[in-house]
């Protein structure tokens, strides 16, 4: 089934006259600026962000990530593009979100934000797809559906062919938040956006480029999706100080760190379940482990009382009883080891 986007998008959005910003209407970098009603005197950040540095940070991330700088948005943080899915195409009060859970928080957030109803579908048996349940739950108003994979907090990544199905037989927009998927082998979505235009993939320079500080996120879609999305969103959405850092950090090679948190992860997948205390890891495609433990609540507060912090799941339906462990460097992970170890042994 192919998806007719200016179908999808709000009648109000489709109208919308985009402000135009004094950077918008000259794109040049040298001269005597008094277009844009900023301080004069220079202090590094007296100015608003320039087009051109924004552009070049894009056109270096689309060239890092293998797409066309012109289905790549760039927005602050995931969060931007999540919330942007919902205003511009769900009708507040009237239209509805789709999403599995557990899940990112945020799908829920921004649903609320936007007064916009938010149906979730429990994952089924080891966090698998319910491909017909997410289906079953859509109707005539469903504008968006979110898709985690891998995902947060179950850390397993779907298969390509499952989500695949879900994108063509949706009659909405399906968002597939990829914000783990380079310490997956599962790999991306992102080709397939040529071919399926009710396709959004996010993705993040948080974690595997190790820039969570910067709040740079990326959603990468049919170029119709991104030209709308830079309509709608605020005017100088990323900061001159962020763009000229991420420029900066995304010329190092971070291959070498996802190899060895990913060997971490095996190291951890392996050792953990050595403890009486520890019943189950779930299997992880991502940068963390969900891992199912005899009292939760009394390992967390034992952890974090040795300032090692992790995230208790554990009231979370379908996390019940699990802590969410992030997997540190060597040095973290060793400190993670010995702290459970004697807390086994009591």
């Amino acid at each position: 089934m192919t998806t007719d986007i200016s179908r999808l998008v709000r009648a109000n959005i489709a109208a919308l006259e985009p402000y135009s910003t004094a950077r918008d209407e000259y794109k040049g970098s040298i001269g005597v600026f008094l277009d844009a009603n900023e301080n004069p005197y220079e202090n590094g950040v007296n100015r608003y962000p320039s087009t051109t540095l924004k552009e070049r940070v894009r056109g270096k991330i689309a060239e890092l990530r293998g797409v066309r700088p012109a289905n790549l948005f760039l927005g602050n943080g995931s969060d931007e593009a999540i919330d942007l899915c919902y205003r511009v195409f769900c009708e507040p009060r009237v239209d509805n979100a789709i999403a599995i859970a557990p899940s990112y928080g945020m799908y829920g957030v921004c649903a609320a934000v936007n007064d916009v109803e938010f149906r979730k579908v429990p994952l089924g048996k080891d966090f698998s797809l319910p491909v017909e349940a997410l289906l079953s739950a859509a109707d005539s108003r469903s504008k968006l559906m979110f898709l985690c994979s891998p995902n947060n907090p179950s850390a397993n990544a779907f298969e390509t062919e499952q989500l695949l199905q879900l994108v063509e037989r949706f009659g909405g927009m399906v968002v597939v938040d990829e914000a783990y998927v380079d310490f997956s082998a599962k790999g991306s979505l992102k080709a397939r956006i040529s071919s399926h235009p009710n396709l959004i993939v996010l993705q993040t320079l948080s974690k595997a480029y190790g820039l969570a500080g910067l709040r740079m996120g990326l959603a990468i879609a049919d170029e119709k999706v991104i030209s709308i999305f830079k309509q709608v969103k605020y005017p100088y959405n990323i900061g001159a100080d962020t763009l000229a850092l991420a420029e900066e950090q995304l010329g190092r090679d971070v291959s070498a760190q996802i190899e060895e948190i990913i060997a971490q992860r095996g190291m951890l997948e392996r050792i953990l379940p050595e403890f009486r205390c520890v019943e189950k890891i779930y299997p992880s495609d991502a940068n963390f482990l969900l891992v199912k433990v005899a009292r939760a609540r009394e390992l967390y507060e034992r952890l974090i009382s040795a300032e090692l912090i992790v995230r208790d799941r554990s009231t979370t339906p379908g996390c019940e009883g699990c802590l969410r462990i992030t997997v540190g460097t060597p040095e973290e992970n060793k400190k993670l080891i010995d702290i459970i170890s004697d807390y086994d042994k009591r």
